[in-house]
C-alpha cells in the first residue's frame, strides 16, 4: 500500500505483504515495482496496521506540521507563501538529513540545538505543547482503527 506522496515519483514509502501463494520472484518483482515510487519494504501482515498508522495516516499529519509552521511564520510577520514555502522546504530538508546521512533524528536535532540559543527554546515550547505526545499519539489511535476497519 503506498502512501500519498507515491503521486511524486521517487518520494512515497510502499510496504508489502506476501502471502503463501506469492513466490519469492513475485516478491522481489513487486519490491522493483514500488520501488520506483520511493522507499519499499517488504513486512509480515501483523504490522499493516502500525504502517497505515504510521506511513498511510503520515501524510496528513505532516501536512499539519507545515501549515502550523507557516502560521507561525505569519503570526511574526512573514508573508503567507513565502512562510509555507520556507515551512515546506525546511521539512522537505530535514526529512531528507535523516534518509541521507543515517543518523538518529534525535542526533541531527541536537546538532541544531546550541546551548541557550532560539532552537532548544523553540523545541522546549513544542514539548510544553505536547507535539511529540500528540504524534505519538496520532499513529497509536489510526493504528488501532486501521485494526477496526480490517475487522469489518
Amino acid at each position: 500500500m503506498p502512501n500519498t506522496p507515491a503521486l511524486i515519483p521517487g518520494y512515497g514509502a510502499t510496504v508489502f505483504c506476501p502471502n503463501s501463494q506469492c513466490s519469492p520472484e513475485d516478491a522481489r518483482l513487486a519490491e522493483k515495482m514500488f520501488t520506483c515510487l520511493g522507499f519499499c519494504a517488504q513486512i509480515p501482515e501483523n504490522l499493516m496496521d502500525a504502517v497505515t498508522g504510521l506511513s498511510g495516516s503520515g501524510p496528513a499529519y505532516i501536512f499539519t506540521i507545515i501549515e502550523a509552521l507557516s502560521d507561525g511564520g505569519v503570526k511574526m510577520g512573514l508573508p503567507r507563501d513565502l512562510s509555507t514555502k520556507l515551512a515546506a522546504q525546511t521539512v522537505l530538508g530535514a526529512a531528507k538529513m535523516v534518509t541521507a546521512s543515517g543518523q538518529h533524528p534525535g542526533v541531527l536535532r541536537d546538532n541544531v540545538a546550541s546551548p541557550g540559543g532560539t532552537t532548544i527554546h523553540g523545541l522546549h515550547a513544542l514539548e510544553q505543547g505536547g507535539l511529540r505526545n500528540a504524534l505519538i499519539n496520532a499513529v497509536e489511535a489510526a493504528t488501532k482503527r486501521s485494526a477496526e476497519m480490517g475487522k469489518k
